[in-house]
This record gives structure tokens, C-alpha cells and sequence, in this order.
């Protein structure tokens, strides 16, 4: 397995979005346990995960109550650190609201800490901005949460250059991770995958096959991923991360998984290497 950083934390180059397990379309959950275990085995030690990922309303932190299961059931690993996010909800109509507010936040934080079981999340990440309460105070709990203890490392997601520079202003430095969309389809993010390397701060894509309905169709949409994989006798998805880990030291896949088989397809990609010339090839497809 390869490493990278976050923070001064040594993760897996690839790691486990757990969104899949816990939205429309999941697997029971003993196939959820193991493809959990199935990423662990394979040498993945960085979980990616939120309290809105869940189906119903009443179910609030599916993900995260299911992941300390299956780490409970594995043994805890030292080595293995837990993504979480909070301040976008999903009330269980399948719809996805925000709140931004440092008195959510606050609670978020604390009811994830007790789903994880543990003493403080390793990371934690403000899920997107909330256009009704100042980016700053949003920000400026995850400070308190930092001084407070109850979490190790702070990130954001869905955050532009400019809310990236004030969180790292805000957070006096501490600002460790950016989690926004990035894919073969969507590469709007690069200015802030640029801003993350230039500032040494981890860039962790979410959705980077092309999202949970579009992963298994990726070499089909994108013909050179279809066929450098062909040349490497690889998948076209593990050619895809194999790619992204290439753009950027700082660029730490988090390809979500439902089944043990994908995500040990997944965490393959990192013997994988691409010539230059294939680089090439696949950076112009997007």
C-alpha cells in the first residue's frame, strides 16, 4: 500500500467513502460489514463517512454507528483514521438541507464522537457552506472543536479558493483537508486541488468515479480509461484512481463501496502506474 498525509497523519493513498453503504441502493449489512473489513485487509486505513449518510429521517449517523461496528468487530486498528462530516442533513425524503450554524455544529459533533465511540474524531470536516450563516462562524467552530479536544484534525468540503484561504486564516493554520467533487466528469474543482497542493493541505475527491450510478460505466464513457486499462489488464476504475493519484501528492481518492469485491478493486490501483504518455491521454479525456 501507498501513503500520503493529512495533517502529520500517515493514511492509505486510497481510502473508503461509506456514502453507498448507507443511501438508496445499500446491501444488508453483513455485506456491508465485510466490504469494510474486505478495505482493511486490502491495507486501507483512512474511512470516509457523515452523519447524513442514511436513508430515513430516523436514522440520522447510519454510516457512522455502522462503521465503529465493523471496527469493533476487526479490532480497532491504531492505524485507521475516520473522515467524518457535519452541517448537511438529509431529513429522509431524499432531499439534502444545510446548517451551518455553530449551535448544530456543535451538536453534530458531539453525537457523531458517541456513534464513533471514540474520545475525538480524527477528522472532521464542515460538510458545505450554509449561504444563511457567515462562512467565518461556521469555520470558527470547528476552532473551538480543535481547542476543545474533541476532534484531532478540521477540513471542509464543497469549499472555492477563497473560503479555502479564509478557513486556513480562521483555523490559524490548522486547516488539513478540502473534500470536493472531482472525477473524469467533473473537473471543476482544479483550482482548488492547485491552491490544496500549493498549500501542502490534503485534497480528498468525493465521487471520484463519477458518483455511485455512473462508476460501473466509466470505461464506456471515457474510451482511453477503457483502454489503458485493457494495456494494464486493470480495471477502467482502477486506471481512473491510479490517474488521480498522479495529478497531486496532495490528491487522496476516497472511491465509495458497497460490495467487498469493488473495494478491493479499489485499493489495487495504488500498484498501479501510468507511463507518461497514458497520463497524458487520460488528463485530456476529461
Amino acid at each position: 500500500m501507498q501513503y500520503r498525509t493529512i495533517g502529520d497523519v500517515r493514511v492509505s493513498a486510497i481510502g473508503l467513502g461509506g456514502m453507498p453503504m448507507s443511501i438508496e441502493g445499500r446491501h444488508d449489512r453483513d455485506t456491508s460489514i465485510a466490504t469494510i473489513h474486505a478495505s482493511l485487509d486490502a491495507g486501507v486505513t483512512l474511512i470516509d463517512t457523515a452523519d447524513s449518510y442514511h436513508l430515513r429521517a430516523d436514522e440520522v449517523g447510519h454510516n457512522e454507528s455502522l462503521i465503529a461496528d465493523a471496527l469493533d468487530a476487526y479490532g480497532r486498528p491504531d492505524d485507521v483514521l475516520i473522515a467524518t462530516k457535519g452541517g448537511h442533513l438529509r431529513p429522509g425524503d431524499g432531499t439534502w438541507t444545510v446548517d451551518g450554524s455553530p449551535e448544530h455544529l456543535r451538536q453534530a459533533c458531539d453525537a457523531s464522537l458517541k456513534r464513533l465511540r471514540v474520545d475525538a474524531i480524527g477528522l472532521y470536516q464542515f460538510h458545505r457552506p450554509d449561504p444563511r450563516v457567515p462562512f467565518a462562524e461556521s469555520v470558527g467552530t470547528l476552532a473551538e472543536l480543535l481547542d476543545a479536544g474533541k476532534i484531532r484534525m478540521a477540513g471542509v468540503s464543497n469549499a472555492d479558493p477563497d473560503q479555502i484561504r479564509q478557513a486556513q486564516d480562521i483555523l490559524g493554520g490548522r486547516l488539513v483537508s478540502v473534500q470536493n467533487q472531482f472525477s473524469p466528469s467533473f473537473r471543476s474543482s482544479e483550482p482548488e486541488l492547485e491552491l490544496c497542493d500549493r498549500l501542502g493541505i490534503a485534497f480528498l475527491p468525493w465521487s471520484p468515479l463519477g458518483g455511485i450510478s455512473r462508476a460501473a460505466a466509466l470505461g464506456s464513457r471515457f474510451a482511453p480509461f477503457a483502454e489503458v486499462a485493457a494495456a494494464h489488464g486493470a480495471s477502467p476504475q482502477q486506471v481512473c484512481l491510479a490517474w488521480l493519484l498522479a495529478k497531486s501528492p496532495a490528491l487522496i481518492p476516497i472511491p465509495g463501496s458497497s460490495r467487498p469485491a469493488t473495494a478491493r478493486d479499489s485499493a489495487a490501483a495504488v500498484d498501479l502506474t501510468l507511463a507518461p504518455d497514458e497520463f497524458a491521454r487520460l488528463d485530456a479525456a476529461g
